[in-house]
């Protein structure tokens, strides 16, 4: 069932465990990652950055393909359409196409103009009953353009935000899109525990779980994170089954160029990645 991201995240934070966000690319991701989420029955976030959203035609085509989707699989658990590290514009066209949830990535802006901008989104998304995501500190790395060097945010600066009213608060804590680098640092989580300690019960949000070693995963979920994007690992056991596929030979072997049976195999690691992911969230079951 279609729902915003509230009520999920709020029992996540009750429950000491974390939603995954996995962001979708067309028909397949999309139906991939249902199919773990129903199989495991765990709600779920499906993120959709606006690259994605543009290459799909555009926010209404992903709108209305998702929700036939979670009809015709008779999707039970419940799943969240949300629009990642959206631009004003960006999460405008979302509200309109009828998304259950955003994030508004004024991270670019002066903190006045993000207010500003954070309290007009928070106001529509309430009348509309969906969920609205903001986030304070650059989160590193690249993400569809957007640039950040993974700096940890100020937790004054995270509250001022958490007291206006958002549903799910993105801190950088030095954590980055894409693969981590050798000489990466860690997260930080003395920031993300004077976070935590600012802004209560407010479900706070990891970007970039690609690469984070499982026990920090663990220990931030602890500390409030009840919200963890999940991305670059599921593009890359896609390729990689797609590669061993061809690699083989099987796309010359009867019909074995049918798109069905060549994106078979990445379909199906997908599902693997993503049930992997929320054994490690914690979310398995939480649906039932």
């Amino acid at each position: 069932m279609l729902v915003s991201a509230k009520e999920m995240l709020e029992k996540a934070v009750a429950g000491h465990y974390a939603v995954g966000q996995f962001n979708i690319n067309n028909l397949e991701w999309t139906k991939a990652i249902l199919t773990a989420a129903q199989e495991t029955k765990s709600p779920v976030i499906l993120g959709v950055s606006e690259g994605a959203g543009k290459y799909m035609t555009g926010y209404k085509t992903v709108q209305a393909m998702v929700a036939a989707m979670v009809e015709e699989m008779g999707i039970t658990v419940p799943v969240a359409t949300h629009l990642d590290h959206g631009s004003y514009e960006g999460c405008k066209k979302c509200i309109e196409a009828g998304f259950t949830s955003i994030m508004f990535d004024g991270s670019k802006y002066p903190i006045e103009e993000n207010v500003a901008k954070t309290k007009e989104l928070i106001a529509i998304c309430k009348e509309k009953g969906m969920s609205l995501e903001a986030e304070v500190g650059s989160i590193g790395g690249e993400e569809d353009g957007v640039i950040g060097q993974g700096e940890c945010a100020d937790p004054q600066e995270c509250k001022m935000i958490a007291d206006l009213g958002v549903d799910m608060l993105a801190a950088g804590i030095g954590n980055i899109h894409g693969k981590y680098p050798e000489n990466w640092a860690g997260l930080s989580f003395e920031t993300l525990d004077a976070i935590q300690q600012l802004t209560g019960d407010m479900p706070l949000v990891l970007h970039g779980g690609t690469g984070i070693p499982d026990d920090m995963i663990k220990k931030a979920i602890d500390l409030g994170v009840a919200k963890i994007n999940v991305n670059t690992e599921c593009q890359l056991v896609f390729a990689e089954a797609t590669r061993q596929y061809i690699e083989a030979g099987k796309d010359q072997e009867g019909k074995g160029f049918d798109p069905r049976k060549l994106l078979k195999p990445g379909y199906e690691a997908i599902i693997e990645k993503v049930k992997e992911k929320m054994e490690l969230f914690g979310s398995v079951g939480k649906a039932e």
